[in-house]
């Protein structure tokens, strides 16, 4: 049964099981991140963060976009480089913070576009799906800016610094097939199906034993940037945690008892 979790002003939280479904709701500016927007993403995020009832998080756009970057509309007369500076710090990189470092699968269903900050919220997801119309678009050449809020360090991880150089550089959608093609997501799918997908794949993630997910999450991003010695010991600590938890010794007899095993995700 789907009930909703809290009310926001632009953002629509729903929870069935386990899992928490995180609508960005501004469909008449395609999900474009304003004041508002940016408030009730970081303030959702953080609820499904810190509810150890939910185990698997699913974020998506309202209407025909999953979010169409800053909504340039909003930007007031005199904006300047130093403002612009101290909102990607304090608006976005919260949002991409809690993405990141949540102890807990998130998954990024794609509708339409994901532009700009908005591809970036896109990548910083642990998986992906997309909708078959859907696609990711570096647009900050095409204004004379340079990606922002993680992109950059998102797509040369995940494709290769030629790859994401051509992408940053000539602004141009990257359609859905092509971003599964280079791996920046997971799966294609109907639009219509895009959502029941998405909160499909998080229900069954979040049966699986969500402290080793969480911790798997935290070590592969730190192996990004550090030596495989510094990796191994990361393992090792992880570990520790993970032999001393319920679901470890829930796995291990459902291992003897060759059954399935039913995990509590502690």
């Amino acid at each position: 049964m789907s009930e909703t979790l809290s009310t926001y002003e632009t953002v629509l939280v729903d929870r069935t099981g386990a899992v928490a479904t995180i609508t960005m709701n501004r469909p008449d500016r395609r999900n474009a991140l304003n004041r508002a927007l940016e408030r009730d993403l970081t303030h959702a995020l953080t609820q499904a963060r810190d509810d150890a009832s939910v185990r698997a998080v699913v974020l998506t756009g309202a209407g025909k976009g999953f979010c169409a970057g800053a909504d340039l509309g909003s930007i007031p007369p005199g904006y300047t480089g130093a403002q612009a500076r101290q909102h990607i710090l304090e608006a976005y990189w919260p949002i991409v913070e809690l993405l990141v470092t949540m102890k807990k699968p998130v998954i990024a269903a794609i509708n339409g576009v994901a532009a700009g900050a908005g591809c970036s919220l896109a990548l910083a997801c642990d998986l992906s799906v997309m909708a078959e119309d859907a696609a990711l678009l570096q647009a900050f050449s095409n204004i004379g800016l340079v990606p922002d809020a993680g992109s950059s360090w998102f797509l040369a991880r995940q494709v290769g610094y030629h790859v994401a150089y051509q992408i940053a550089a000539e602004g141009m959608p990257v359609e859905a097939m092509r971003c599964l093609a280079l791996g920046l997501t997971n799966k294609v799918v109907p639009a219509d199906q895009l959502v029941p997908a998405a909160q499909a794949w998080a229900e069954r993630l979040s049966q699986r034993p969500t402290l080793a997910l969480g911790l798997t999450k935290e070590i592969m991003h730190a192996a990004m940037t550090a030596s495989l010695h510094e990796t191994v010991v990361h393992e090792a600590m992880q570990q520790e945690r993970c032999f001393a938890s319920e679901d470890h010794a829930e796995g291990i007899r459902a291992f003897m008892e060759k059954r399935a095993p039913v995990f509590k995700g502690r």
